[in-house]
Parts: structure tokens; C-alpha cells; sequence
């Protein structure tokens, strides 16, 4: 289970965590402007416990059928095909930290724990294995997450059948009403809990912390961090849990909702014979008091600790915004929406300057869980730069309010909302079934009417029917109002001059005059003629895989896969051969830097906001990547704009332009987060365990400071510029396309390139590492924070594609057990982890792994657990129920996710030239279905063995 903490508000960027006492900074207030104080007319939290179109004019999407059972428990039903055969369900319970009396605070959430683990229906121990059987996984398909206000159990079912559906509607029910909530139980679990809480402390969290508690003085909100305090979830009686259970938990404050491919009549049969007997004779809760937003004048905090954020937030606060949902309420919303995106626009065009004042940036108004109106401007700064970075904010937000906005501006924002509306509308009958079920759920958290996209469309349009930028404006000025500026700096290291600095600072650039902003010069995209086409050469059909496979004179090869899964959606890979394996072995090069500074240099012709600003009206995306095989610059885009996507990526092969701005921005980002990273256990296995597990192959080597700071441009384009020129090129194209006319396309984009050379050749040997002895890593965080790894050498999946899937089924029984051992049995930590990764591109190579984050002291107890576990699957065949129970929930993944064009993008490529890709495409379901107790056995005999075992831990630096 996820722990849901609601930290948008504080804008951190959590990178690294942990690390050691924070040093806070006084905060040395000084009167600015006088404050707006005006009182909001109740403090209580309102309830949510109707449906908001009861008293909105706006019309529900006449999909879904919405029902009140007559104890007031609610649902929302849709029937929904996509993926065929499967229905998500989610039941939200109108309850969250934000309840918790002062004793209780953190039992929200460990009550979410506590739902999982013995109920009237369900023994502790079992819900799982219930699950398993049904196809379900923990994590991916049974989940829950605690919020502010709001706890919400999610399952996933792979099939709608009876039993399916009535076994989980059962548990449902038993969560919300019969969870026995057992002393010992309840014992049992602390040490998850406070695993959990011991897995995300970090300065990034303890940052949120302090930001919430700087910006909502006063408020419940600061005090009621849905994570708890760590005695309490040490300490707390069975008594505490059941006052929150039966206060909370009870009909009206439930909504189930149910999308997927099922009948509709029948599912709400089903829910009306389980749930509607449910009473809660206990009171009713009472809404909590949230607090007045108390009258603000302008000051400063400052946060400081190793390993925190280069982080600053510019705010403005209001008593909040409660009107209920309606069509005058969403054009207001609207209309405020468009202005700040151009204020977004702007502030995204300074980042791009030749000297950003900031990394990057953004603005935003938000209702803050009912309890606070704020506007805030954040940023991400260089190290050292908060005053620059702080200047740049002010300066935007008073020029816009002063200077206004142009009528280009806001045509290029409403181009692009359009688009999105119209795509929206474009793919709505194919929305995958758990994106709807969670959209309705949110739905019913903010009190808002789920409505049809097309609805939507037809609002939008009559918003921006007529809409000048003196409109926008007046909206604007309204929705920037509020106490402040209060800021808010994180920083990883003091401060000199501390707050005064800060106040300082912003009265300085509060006296520096704004002028308005310069309109660019508007252009054509330029990249429609590549040369001639080049002619198809060689064109198969593989009709059991319904692919179409081209060749073509110039040696780009071309993969065609129409669906239907998924309407107006088309996904493109471009695969450059190459990768890490045909690069130098004995150097560090800049390819940390290779993806936004390909994409974020732009063309030759145009640059990268030019482009965004000429294709508003499209769907066009480029991203680049790097496997071990190749280089990927990847699209998706909509059957109308196939042309232009593919002739964009065609450019970024023809004709980068490496501008050095780009290039520049990421070596500051990283050199801002590398230190972080050493603030916790996992942010330092992240940094050095990818080279290590390749026995020190510089190619997979996370820079070091020093690394990145010698980094030159020149080196990159060395290196990326021969692969854009000459690699081989494999173009796979899934989605809602006709073969002929993507063909086409191709051929005049790609096909107009020059001839592609050979594949390069590898260079040097890849090997993973052995040692019987671990390797030991330090980190800079809390002394309770260690995290161990440990992983046998296999080999790759291409020598024998059934082996490998023989190993993926033997690490989710690893998987199964370790959760078994170390969650459910030990206690040690809240989510070990098992899988097993063979390589398709490096010969020989490929690992199965475990680890966990516990404490230091309980490391080694993992290894020799492990080690344990690995010899009893050597010498005893697992039973049928256990192999049923680590398979199944694989088989229905592999099944869902062939309903989708994201599957099919990445399994075709290599089709053409690697032997091994279509049998393997062909037989991933049967060869995981033959798989038995003595073939997993044979596994673990062959590599779960001592010798081909590596270890690695990470544990606190010794104290000074």
C-alpha cells in the first residue's frame, strides 16, 4: 500500500532523502503590503457525503449510472471495454489524517494497513493469497492510499466472472466493516508501518513539512501529515484504532466505484446484496475544525539540510474558494487556467535563456483540502542562485498583472487546450478502464461533477467563443489575489544574511520597473522535405502477429502494427542501433546530458520553442533515450498529425542543433542533484549500483560532480553525431494507422535520409560482478536507514527465451516468500523486492534480485534470509497452489498489457533483425503457463547457488 501524502502544495523536488537534523532559519517577517484579511464563513471541514450534481448544473456524463443505497452509501457504475474482460474498483472512504484526534495522528493510515490483515470473511494472512489466486499482484493490482481526507482500496481484477467480482466486492465490504483490527495483529504490523515511515523520511518530506507549516500557520493541515508520528504508531492501543474505525467508517461517508467490462444491472445487483445490510450504529465523526487562514504580512523561511532541494516558493494566501461546482464555476476556472498558462509560457521561456535565472519554473492557484486559497510561484534554482531566481519570479507575476497579456499568447495557449479537448473526445470510448475508474474517484473527492469529454469540448469552445485578453486579465488579477509574498527557500546549505537576505532581496526587485513582453516573430515549420523517397525494397506480412514488415532502399527498416486498442493514438519508436554497447568502455561520457539536450537544442532550422509554438495545434511529442542496443528517439501523436511527428523525429536525425543552452541547463540540474542523492540509501545505490553490476563498465556509470563539470558539448555531439548520421534505423509504428499510408510517410521522412551503414560493432565484454564478501556503500541520512541488494548471475533471454521466463516466475515466488518472511512474518519492511532482469542485447548477461530498505542492524538477517529461501527452492519443488499464485498475476499482466499499443511498441522492436523477437513474442503466455514446480527447481540448482551470488549494502557514515 502507498502512502498518499499530498505534498503538491509544497513544490518540492524530491530527489534524495534523509540526511541529518534539520537547520532552520528564523523567519524575520517585515510588512510589505498591507494584508487582505477576510475571514472564510466556517472553518469545518465540508463534508462529502452527496453527489455534487444534486444541486449543479452541470450534466453528469450520462455513461455512468449513480446510485445512493438507502443506508447513503454511494457507487458509480460504467461499463467499459478497454482492456476487454477486466473492471477496476475503487471504494473511497470520505476519511483521512485530517480526522485523527491528537493521539491518533498516523492511524488513518495504519488502519488502511489494518484492513488487509484480518476481517470477519478474511483471516489475517490470507487476503493475499486470495487475491494471488484470483490473478491479482500486490502493488500493481491490490492497493490502498491514505490522504489528508480521503482513504481509497483499489483492486484491479483481471476477469469480471462471478466469483471473481463477488470475492471482491466481499473483501470490500469487509475492509469498511468488519476489519477485526486485532491487538496482536495490530502489533505485528507497527514495524511495516514504521517501515514505511522510515522509508520516506527524507529532507524532501521534512522540506514539505516545513513548507506547509510556514504557509498554513495555524492550520489543521501542518499537523496532520497522513504518515503520523512514529511513537504513536509505536505505541497506540487497539482502542484508539477502533474509536477512528467506527467514527469514520460507515455508509455515507462511502463511495464504491466500479468501471469495467461487466453488465451494469447485474453489478449493481451485486453491490445492493453486498453492501446494502451495512450499518454503522456508532456517531458519526465530526468534521474536523480546519482553522482561519490567518491575515498575513510578507516574510520569509528559510529550510535548511544536506541533501534538500534547491527549491523556492513565492506565495500568496486566501481564505478558500468553496463554491460548489457549476458552469459559471468551471468557465471562471477556465479562463484563469488560460491566463496562467501564459505565464507558465513565459516562465518556461526564461529557463531557456542564454543565462536562466532559474532551473525551472511554475505558477499555480490552488484550493489546498478546503482549508487555504493559494497562489504560488516556484522555482528550482541553481546552487547559490535563490536571489536571482527569487527577482525573476516577482518581476514575472508583477508584469503580467501590470503589462497584461497579447492576443497571441493567449491563441497559442487556447490552441493547445483545444487540441487536448479534441483528442480527449478523439480517444473517449477507448480510456482505459483504471484511468476512468481513478478520474471518477478524484471526481468524487473534489465534489465535482464527472462529466462527458464532449461536454467539455462544447464548454471550452463557448468559454473562448469571443474571449479577449482583457478578460483573461480581469479573471487573472482575481485569481493572484491574496496575503504575501510569503517565501519559502529550501537550500542544502545556509543562507548568508538568513531571512533578512531573503526579504532583501525581494524588496530589491520589487523596485525594479517591468516592461512588457516581446512578441516572437511567428514562423512555418520548415521540415517537410526530406529528399527523394526512397523505395521499398522488401514488404512481408506476419498476419498471426498482425504486423507489416518494410524495407527500404536506403536500409531503414519499417515495423507497421495497426489496433484498435486504444482510439486517435499513435506510438512511434525510431530505433538508432548502437547504444551503450558500441560506445567507448574506458571514459564517462556525457550521455546523462544526451536527451534534453538533443530534444531542448531544437533543430537547425528552429528552434525548440519555435517548434512548440508552430506545432500547437498538433499532437507531436520527441523524446530520446539509451538502451544497451540502441538509441531511441520516440514519438506519439494522433492519424492526423502522423506526417508531422514523423517528420520531426526525421529531423532530429537530419539536422540537431546541439545549441549549447541546453546542454548547460542540464549539467546545472545535475550538478544540483548529485548531492542530493547521497542523503539516503537508495538515492546512493542509485548512483553507483548500475556500474558496479556491470563490474565497472564506465558506460553505465552515473556521473560524478567532477564528471560532469569537465563535460563538454563537443563530446556529446561526437558521439551522438555519427549514430543520428549513418546507424541502422528501425522505425516501429503501432496504433490507429493504415499500413499504406504509413508507409508512405515513412518513406518520404526517413526514407529520404542517406543510406545507413552497418550495425557498429560492440565493444569489449559486459560481465556481472561476483563476491561472496559485500560491497558496502555509505549514506549521508538517518541512522535507521539501510537498504541490501544481493543478485545471482543468470544469463541474456535471446540463448533461451523459455529459461528466462522459467526465472521471471522463480523470482515472484522469491518475491512471494521475502514478502512472507520479511513483511508479514518479521516485520523488517514495508515492500521487499524480487525480479529477475535478463538482457536481450548483452550475450550472457542478465541477474535475478532481491532487496529491501531496513534497518542497518538488520541487514545481514536479509542476506542469510535469502540465502535460506534460495536453498529451500534448491532442494524442495514449490507446491501448485504457491507456482499458481506467482503466475498468475504475471499471465494476466502479460494480458493486459497486450491490449495495449505501449506492449506492442516495444516487443516488435528488433523484429527484423533479431531471430529470437517474434517466437518469443509468440509464446510469452503458453511458456509462462508450462512452467513447473521442477523446472523453477532446475533454476534455482543452476544459478540460486552461493558462487554466483553478489552482495551489495548501503548503511549510515559512521558518526563523527
Amino acid at each position: 500500500m502507498r502512502l498518499t501524502t499530498a505534498l503538491a502544495s509544497a513544490s518540492v523536488l524530491v530527489l534524495a532523502a534523509c540526511a541529518a537534523t534539520p537547520a532552520v532559519q528564523a523567519p524575520a517577517p517585515a510588512v510589505v503590503a498591507d494584508p487582505v484579511a477576510v475571514a472564510a464563513p466556517s472553518t469545518l471541514r465540508p463534508s462529502r457525503t452527496t453527489w455534487p450534481q444534486a444541486t449543479s448544473d452541470v450534466a453528469p456524463d450520462p455513461a455512468i449510472r449513480f446510485g445512493t443505497l438507502p443506508n447513503g452509501m454511494r457507487y458509480a457504475l460504467m461499463h467499459n471495454q478497454t482492456p476487454p474482460g477486466q473492471a477496476s474498483l475503487r471504494l473511497r472512504v470520505d476519511a483521512g489524517s485530517l480526522m485523527e484526534e491528537g493521539d491518533q495522528r498516523g492511524l488513518a493510515h495504519f488502519i488502511e494497513h489494518m484492513a488487509f490483515n484480518g476481517t470477519t470473511n478474511v483471516p489475517e494472512g490470507e487476503l493475499l493469497p486470495i487475491l494471488e489466486r484470483l490473478g491479482l499482484a500486490f502493488g500493481p493490482d491490490t492497493n490502498a492510499f491514505t490522504s489528508f481526507d480521503q482513504t481509497v482500496y483499489q483492486l484491479d481484477l483481471p476477469h469480471t466472472d462471478a466469483d471473481t467480482v463477488d470475492t471482491a466486492l466481499m473483501i470490500m465490504r469487509d475492509m469498511v466493516s468488519g476489519a477485526t483490527l486485532d491487538a496482536g495483529a495490530i502489533d505485528r504490523e507497527r514495524g511495516i508501518v514504521l517501515s514505511e515511515e522510515r522509508s520516506r523520511a527524507s529532507p524532501g518530506l521534512r522540506s514539505a513539512l516545513a513548507n506547509f507549516d510556514f504557509l498554513m500557520r495555524g492550520q489543521r493541515i501542518p499537523d496532520r501529515f497522513p504518515i503520523g508520528e512514529p511513537d504513536i504508531l509505536s505505541t497506540a492501543q487497539r482502542d484508539r484504532f477502533v474509536a477512528f474505525y467506527n467514527a469514520w467508517y460507515r455508509p455515507e461517508r462511502t463511495t464504491l466505484v466500479a468501471v469495467g467490462d461487466f453488465d451494469v444491472d447485474a453489478m449493481e445487483a451485486r453491490i445492493h446484496s453486498q453492501f446494502a445490510d451495512w450499518a454503522n450504529p456508532n456517531p458519526n465523526g465530526p468534521e474536523p475544525d480546519l482553522g482561519p487562514v490567518a491575515p498575513r504580512q510578507s516574510e520569509a523561511f528559510i529550510f535548511t539540510e544536506p541533501g534538500a532541494s534547491n527549491m523556492l516558493e513565492l506565495a500568496w494566501v486566501a481564505p478558500p474558494d468553496r463554491a460548489p461546482d457549476s458552469v459559471a464555476q468551471r468557465r471562471r476556472e477556465l479562463i484563469q487556467n488560460l491566463g496562467f498558462a501564459v505565464l507558465n509560457r513565459r516562465l518556461q521561456r526564461l529557463t531557456r535563456a542564454d543565462a536562466p535565472p532559474f532551473l525551472s519554473a511554475s505558477a499555480s492557484r490552488s484550493t489546498l483540502f478546503d482549508s487555504q486559497d493559494q497562489v504560488s510561484f516556484t522555482a528550482s534554482y541553481r546552487p547559490g542562485g535563490w536571489a536571482e531566481a527569487l527577482g525573476a519570479l516577482e518581476q514575472e507575476r508583477r508584469r503580467i498583472l501590470e503589462r497584461g497579456i497579447s492576443a497571441e499568447e493567449l491563441a497559442r495557449e487556447v490552441a493547445e487546450y483545444r487540441t487536448g479537448y479534441e483528442s480527449y473526445v478523439a480517444g473517449a470510448s477507448t480510456r482505459t478502464t483504471p484511468a476512468l475508474a481513478d478520474g471518477l474517484t478524484g471526481s468524487v473527492h473534489d465534489q465535482e461533477v464527472y462529466s462527458a469529454p464532449v461536454a467539455g469540448l462544447a464548454r471550452f469552445n463557448a468559454v473562448v467563443e469571443g474571449l479577449t485578453p482583457e478578460m483573461v486579465m480581469q479573471e487573472l488579477r482575481l485569481a493572484m489575489q491574496g496575503d504575501g509574498p510569503l517565501v519559502f527557500v529550501s537550500s542544502p546549505t545556509p543562507i548568508e544574511g538568513g531571512t533578512e537576505a531573503v526579504m532583501a532581496a525581494l524588496a530589491q526587485s520589487q523596485t525594479t520597473a517591468v516592461a512588457g513582453t516581446e512578441q516572437a516573430q511567428s514562423q512555418t515549420w520548415p521540415y517537410t522535405d526530406f529528399g527523394p523517397a526512397s523505395p521499398v525494397v522488401e514488404q512481408t506480412q506476419i498476419a498471426d502477429l498482425g504486423v507489416t514488415s518494410v524495407r527500404f532502399q536506403n536500409g531503414v527498416r519499417l515495423i507497421i502494427k495497426p489496433t484498435d486498442y486504444r482510439d486517435d493514438e499513435v506510438l512511434i519508436a525510431v530505433n538508432l542501433a548502437g547504444g551503450r554497447l558500441a560506445m567507448p568502455n574506458d571514459r564517462v561520457l556525457p550521455v546523462w546530458a544526451a536527451g534534453p539536450a538533443l530534444i531542448e537544442g531544437g533543430l537547425g532550422q528552429i528552434s525548440r520553442e519555435d517548434m512548440e509554438a508552430v506545432l500547437a495545434s498538433n499532437v507531436v511529442a520527441t523524446r530520446l533515450g539509451l538502451g544497451d542496443g540502441d538509441w531511441t528517439l520516440s514519438g506519439s501523436t494522433r492519424p492526423e498529425d502522423l506526417d508531422i511527428q514523423l517528420q520531426a523525429l526525421a529531423a532530429y536525425v537530419a539536422d540537431p542543433a546541439f545549441r549549447p543552452q541546453a546542454f548547460e541547463r542540464v549539467r546545472t540540474s545535475y550538478q544540483a542533484a548529485l548531492p542530493q542523492a547521497n542523503a539516503t540509501p537508495g538515492g546512493v545505490f542509485g548512483l553507483q549500483a548500475s556500474r558496479r553490476m556491470h563490474d565497472g563498465d564506465a558506460r553505465w556509470a552515473v556521473p560524478s560532480l567532477e564528471e560532469v563539470g569537465d563535460a563538454q558539448l563537443s563530446d556529446l555531439q561526437a558521439l551522438l553525431g555519427p549514430v543520428l548520421a549513418s546507424a541502422p534505423i528501425e522505425v516501429v509504428v503501432v496504433g490507429e494507422v493504415d499500413p499504406e499510408a504509413v508507409i508512405r510517410s515513412v518513406a518520404s521522412t526517413f526514407g529520404g535520409l542517406s543510406a545507413r551503414a552497418e550495425a557498429p560493432a560492440t565493444v569489449g565484454t559486459v560481465r556481472f560482478p561476483l563476491g561472496a564478501e559485500p560491497v558496502t556503500l555509505t549514506h549521508q541520512g538517518r541512522a535507521d536507514q539501510g537498504l541490501a541488494f544481493l543478485a545471482w548471475s543468470t544469463t541474456d533471454a535471446p540463448s533461451d527465451v523459455y529459461r528466462s521466463r522459467v526465472l521471471n516466475v522463480l523470482a515472484a515466488v522469491l518475491r512471494l516468500r521475502l514478502t512472507e518472511e520479511l513483511r508479514e512474518g518479521q516485520a523488517v519492511t514495508y515492500s521487499p523486492s524480487a525480479g529477475s532482469s535478463p538482457s536481450w542485447d548483452i550475450p550472457g548477461y542478465g541477474y535475478l534480485s532481491a532487496a529491501i530498505e531496513a534497518p542497518p542492524e538488520r541487514l545481514d538477517g536479509f542476506f542469510a534470509d535469502v540465502d535460506r529461501i534460495a536453498a529451500e527452492l534448491r532442494d524442495t519443488p514449490i507446491s501448485a497452489d504457491e507456482l499458481d499464485r506467482a503466475r498468475r498475476p504475471i499471465v494476466e499482466a502479460v494480458q493486459r498489457g497486450r491490449n495495449g499499443n505501449d506492449y506492442w511498441v516495444g516487443n516488435l522492436s528488433g523484429l527484423q533483425t533479431e531471430p529470437s523477437r517474434a517466437p518469443a513474442i509468440r509464446t510469452l503466455v503458453s511458456d509462462l503457463e508450462r512452467v513447473t514446480p521442477e523446472d523453477l527447481q532446475a533454476a534455482a540448482r543452476q544459478y540460486l547457488t552461493p558462487d554466483r551470488s553478489w552482495r551489495l549494502r548501503v548503511v549510515p557514515e559512521p558518526a563523527p
